[in-house]
């Protein structure tokens, strides 16, 4: 994982001091709730329904063991014993009040965490392949660009104020495990005709109540122009991207009105003035830096336990269960990648309670290396373990109702809070997810049925990403009453 260096350190210390005046100055009065709201948004509070919320940036989806345990001492101290994990790899906090605010923010610092640009109209968390550096069918490890873009965008003096929010993914594999087509910006390693690695750029991607995929802007682009070409788009977006109604404002608008092709050719005429600037060049020395932090760790010389596990499948139908619904192959003979649903019936997607957090850290610690990732359909990822241990950890994820077997199945809904939370939305989705969850709870019924996602969304901003299950249940108000638009 990445670590802070003395400049990251110094940054998010002052960021605190500066959000703790800011915090003082709502309270006395000085300023009024207009005034602060463009000041608590670029550091991830809300003003919802019935409190303050707080979005914590989990960059790319990754977590240590000691950063799950801020988080739920996090969730006992200043919330109500719960943590909400989202579909942009981040966790909420629904229930914050403004004076401790600032003191949350200092106890992330802590761990190296923080809550800079997880709201506001600017380039959001990055995210990613929740199995990178891990994968089988991947051709390169995403996470140091997601990282390397990270730093480029954090507080970048020319797009903090852009027309709306902007978001982007990367991921290195054959298989899109990241909505990369569903961002802002999307970004696939590829290789080209001579096998070199760059990127294939996707602009335009969004849901909403305007939902596009996104397009193809450039079939592959070099790594050391990445930062050059992002500046270039995102120019081309802040100058032309309509601020005059906050529904029609985001980029895929603008590349929809004007066509990929006029698009395209305004992002490479500014692309080929700022192209060469030095200050814009991706610096191979400090891509080597920044991967070096994501070196495989020290896994060990393992035979595959196929024989051994397939004996216990056998023997134990729900193990088996488990293990066909949960369980991934990992690229080192002798590991495998585990997904923790936080699916389980009756619970609202997404949510982890603190006693939960402190034992997932645990096992992370016991079982993954001190390791898990936050994957974008709002469930948990422990990405080395050891086959020989799968049976155990399936023991122990079960006492804490961790260890449902639905990944991928109708009972792995993704749902945004919705009307219980939100003041946004127009109908709850928590209630629907939950009474589906327990109707088809069993797990014979969900291998049966087979792969099918149902994605709830309580308002048309489509934070539950009900444009891309299977079956997407939309929350809509009719004279004061809440219905339900359902989507194939």
């Amino acid at each position: 994982m990445y670590r802070y260096d003395e400049f990251d350190h110094t940054l998010v210390a002052e960021r605190v001091a500066v959000f703790r005046r800011q915090v003082e100055r709502r309270l006395t009065g000085d300023i009024t709730e207009d005034q602060f709201k463009p000041l608590r948004l670029p550091n991830g509070l809300y003003l919802q329904l019935h409190a303050y919320m707080l979005r914590i940036n989990v960059p790319y989806g990754c977590l240590s063991s000691r950063q799950l345990r801020k988080l739920a001492f996090i969730a006992r101290r200043f919330d109500r014993g719960f943590g909400h994990f989202t579909t942009r790899q981040n966790i909420q906090f629904n229930w914050i009040r403004l004076d401790e605010a600032p003191d949350i923010l200092a106890e992330l610092a802590d761990v190296e965490m923080n809550t800079m640009q997880s709201s506001g109209n600017c380039v959001r968390n990055i995210t990613a392949d929740q199995f990178a550096g891990r994968a089988r069918d991947e051709i390169e490890d995403p996470r140091p660009w997601c990282e390397l873009i990270r730093q480029w965008s954090i507080l970048h003096p020319e797009f903090g104020y852009l027309p709306r929010k902007f978001k982007i993914a990367v991921t290195g594999a054959a298989s899109d495990r990241a909505a990369v087509k569903f961002h802002d910006v999307g970004l696939y390693l590829r290789r080209n005709a001579e096998g070199v690695i760059g990127f294939e750029v996707i602009v335009g991607g969004g849901q909403g109540r305007t939902p596009y995929v996104g397009l193809t802007i450039r079939e592959w682009l070099a790594k050391e122009d990445l930062f050059s070409y992002l500046e270039a788009i995102l120019r081309i977006y802040n100058l032309g991207g309509r601020r005059d109604n906050p529904n029609k404002a985001r980029i895929k608008i603008q590349v929809n009105a004007l066509g990929i092709d006029e698009f395209r050719r305004l992002v490479e005429e500014e692309w080929a003035e700022i192209k060469a600037s030095p200050l814009l060049n991706v610096d191979p020395a400090e891509v080597a830096r920044i991967t070096a932090y994501f070196a495989p760790p020290a896994w060990e010389d393992l035979p595959e336990e196929t024989v051994a596990l397939d004996r216990l499948r056998k023997a134990q139908p729900a193990f088996d269960a488990w293990y066909r619904a949960n369980v991934v192959g990992h690229r080192t003979p002798g590991y495998a990648i585990v997904n923790l649903s936080l699916k389980s019936p009756g619970i609202a997607p997404g949510d982890l309670t603190a006693e939960q957090m402190d034992r997932v850290a645990d096992l992370a610690d016991r079982f993954s290396l001190g390791e898990l990732r936050v994957s974008h359909r709002q469930n948990l990822v422990f990405t080395d373990v050891r086959q020989k241990d799968l049976h155990e950890l399936w023991t122990e994820l079960a006492r804490i109702s961790l260890a449902t077997a639905n990944i991928g199945t109708l009972t792995d809904i993704v749902a945004c809070p919705g009307l219980d939370f939100c003041s946004l939305a127009n109908a709850r989705a928590i209630p629907v997810a939950q009474d589906i969850s327990r109707h088809f709870s069993d797990a014979a019924t969900l291998q049966d049925i087979g792969e099918l996602t149902i994605n709830i969304s309580g308002c048309m901003n489509a934070c539950g990403h009900h444009h891309v299950g299977h079956i997407g249940i939309l929350g809509v108000e009719k004279k004061g009453q809440e219905f339900y638009q359902l989507t194939l």
